[in-house]
């Protein structure tokens, strides 16, 4: 009689066991170590300025400087990526830090409705420049075209559990992308602009699939500041002999995102 009484309570005591690791697998919206995919779609606002000075070999063109100030040239596109991020529930309150790698397809172009003809001493031959004794020129084409090829960077959040099962942060941090540029069909020129960004999210458990997977809808929006263009190909810039052209590019990204985030590790049960 006393060996059943007790194989039941070493049963009963198993069973409380097993009932609170089960527990402690089940994590909060965005708590504890996690990989997540998302997908949206990616909008931007870029804005010119290209400034030319006067110089003792080409008096004949004014200072002029070309600047979008209000508005700009639209990107969009697809996009999707990955993130990987850990965070710590405290009560109601959340605190984070996360990264992520996206890319797509988000890009603008411009047609002209006659040939693009550049400036180049990398490409050009004297023939092909008519009364000009520094400079040669090429026809490049009737396409201006830019493309984002990726974004990355890093991100802390901040946020506060709504209900026990879903949680709504804010972020900031700092991304970073690349950008592809083809003026006309004979230059093109890769640069980098990176800048600060923000965001908004809300995460909740899709607990009728699994207790640690989630879904998250969101937007970011990142500031690209001003990123110089020195020289597309082998376009005169600033320095050359009788031509003397600044250009410089600032702008901006709004991505609106759904995706699916899983966390499986909590780090305190490492030690």
């Amino acid at each position: 009689m006393k060996k059943i009484k007790l194989i039941i309570a070493g049963a009963a005591l198993l069973g409380l066991v097993s009932s609170s690791a089960v527990f402690a697998d089940g994590f909060a919206a965005g708590e504890g170590l996690y990989l997540g995919g998302f997908a949206g779609m990616n909008t931007g606002i870029v804005q010119p300025k290209v400034a030319t000075d006067t110089t003792a070999e080409n008096v004949s063109h004014p200072d002029n400087t070309f600047e979008a100030t209000e508005g700009g040239l639209a990107l969009e596109g697809f996009e999707a990526g990955a993130l990987v991020g850990y965070g710590y529930k405290m009560g109601d309150l959340y605190a984070g830090i996360e990264g992520e790698w996206a890319a797509g397809e988000t890009e603008f172009e411009l047609t002209s409705a006659s040939e693009i003809v550049i400036n180049s001493r990398a490409n050009g031959t004297a023939a092909d420049c008519t009364g000009c004794a520094s400079q040669y020129r090429i026809a490049a084409g009737t396409v201006v075209k830019a493309e984002k090829k990726w974004t990355g960077g890093l991100s802390g959040r901040i946020g506060y559990y709504v209900n026990p099962n879903t949680l709504f942060a804010v972020r900031g941090g700092v991304l970073v992308s690349k950008f592809d540029v083809a003026y006309g069909t004979a230059f093109s020129e890769t640069f980098y602009g990176g800048g600060p960004s923000v965001g908004v999210s809300m995460e909740s458990t899709v607990a009728a699939i699994d207790p640690n997977l989630n879904l998250r809808i969101g937007a970011v929006y990142t500031d690209y500041l001003t990123a110089p263009v020195s020289g597309i190909g082998g376009m005169v810039e600033a320095g050359e002999a009788g031509s003397v052209s600044n250009t410089e590019i600032t702008g901006s990204g709004l991505s609106a995102r759904i995706g699916l985030t899983y966390s499986f590790l909590d780090v305190n049960t490492l030690f």
